[in-house]
């Protein structure tokens, strides 16, 4: 009796045009292309033309552009391959929806939110890199992700090392999480100096090569508050249990402190596929062709702790993990308007964490979610509020 060629994987990217989508089709290729995989879908936004090469390159059965009026633009790059084309919030919501064991949820933004629940729902195993997924509505998402069966994998180099080294026989034991942090091009910088920050100064991180939003989110450390909380909802841990230090090097990429006093740390060069490729492969580890960590040529690692003066985001990260309910919520819908409101010179590099605030506390008797509904609401008057606050102090 001879036996068959091994089953392929099915899988979908949400969001396969942006660095996590690009990266993760690297890491598909990596471990045997269509040999060994099956793509389901791709989704993407406004880049049309990567997203019908990556379609062709894949063989998806399904390509969706989030961006409605980029749907014939896209049914005629992909005309006469027989690759299925979708468009907008329905076209997302198809692809999550649709037969894939794993599903890469990489959607910036709430945008991501739907198709990424709607994938969770029916038990797929979602490698997460949507942060809003845990900031917005944390409990609705991992209650989602637990009725239906399937592992959350988080893809944040920082919350996928924490995974790596959480002994999960040991979880008793840990006494607390340690997320580290770059501290960004402007970790040595004075207040003064950060008040004169612009976008174009602000997106050049030292180790990290990543989108403008996601580089100015790591600038301010809002990047590292928002893992906060995503922190508090993957790992079940409480606030005061959460810690942030700094590490230049971004070598040491977290790590997890146990009741005996040991520190287990997850380390390697900074490059986003070991995380994904450990996402897709669990509990396997795959073979990857990227750089090792050379430790004769580490002349030191260093250590200090983050300024929440220079840095507030991470104060008020740990204000919305107390205060629970949609605290989140809140204060992601409203860093994103005043990013949007720096990234346009309406705002200064320092202001958006006193935007941030501002709304947080209008908001702060907003009960806690019941459906995503609740969910989207409280996003969209966050986003309003902020605007408000955004024009009002532009026009002083």
């Amino acid at each position: 009796m001879t036996s068959g060629a091994p089953e392929k994987r099915r899988l979908t990217i949400l969001g396969s045009t942006g660095s996590i989508g690009t990266n993760t089709l690297d890491v598909i290729n990596q471990l045997g292309g269509r040999e060994t995989f099956e793509v389901a879908a791709l989704t993407g936004n406004g880049n049309i033309e990567l997203l019908a090469e990556q379609a062709r390159a894949t063989g998806a059965e399904l390509a969706v552009t989030a961006n409605e009026d980029q749907y014939e633009n896209l049914k005629s790059a992909l005309s006469g391959t027989g690759i299925e084309v979708a468009a907008g919030r329905s076209g997302l919501i198809e692809a999550a929806e649709r037969d894939a064991g794993w599903v890469m949820a990489a959607i910036v933004g709430t945008a991501g939110l739907a198709p990424t629940l709607a994938a969770a729902r029916r038990g797929a195993d979602i490698a997460l890199a949507n942060k809003e997924c845990l900031v917005s509505a944390g409990d609705l998402f991992v209650r989602a992700v637990r009725a239906g069966g399937g592992k959350l994998l988080p893809v944040d180099s920082e919350h996928n090392a924490i995974y790596q080294v959480l002994e999960e026989h040991q979880r008793h034991a840990v006494e607390r999480i340690i997320l580290t942090a770059s501290g960004g091009p402007f970790r040595q910088s004075t207040l003064a100096e950060m008040r004169d920050v612009t976008a174009a100064t602000a997106r050049a991180h030292p180790n990290w090569s990543m989108g403008l939003k996601i580089s100015i989110d790591s600038a301010s450390m809002f990047n590292k508050a928002l893992e906060m909380i995503e922190a508090k909802h993957l790992f079940g841990m409480r606030p005061d249990q959460i810690e942030v230090i700094v590490h230049p090097q971004s070598v040491i990429h977290s790590m997890v402190g146990y009741s005996d006093g040991s520190v287990l740390a997850q380390l390697g060069c900074p490059d986003m596929r070991t995380a994904i490729g450990y996402a897709l492969s669990h509990p396997a580890r795959p073979a990857l062709d990227v750089q090792r960590l050379d430790f004769a040529k580490l002349s030191r690692l260093d250590f200090e702790a983050p300024d929440e003066e220079r840095f507030p985001a991470l104060r008020l990260a740990r204000l919305a993990m107390e205060r629970g309910g949609m605290q989140g919520a809140i204060l992601n819908a409203a860093k994103e308007v005043a990013l949007e409101a720096f990234i346009g010179g309406r705002t200064g590099f320092l202001q958006m964490a006193v935007i941030t605030e501002a709304v947080m506390e209008a908001m702060i008797a907003t009960p806690a979610a019941s459906t995503m509904n609740d969910v989207f609401a409280v996003d969209e008057e966050a986003r309003r509020l902020a605007k408000v606050i955004a024009e009002r102090d532009a026009a002083a």
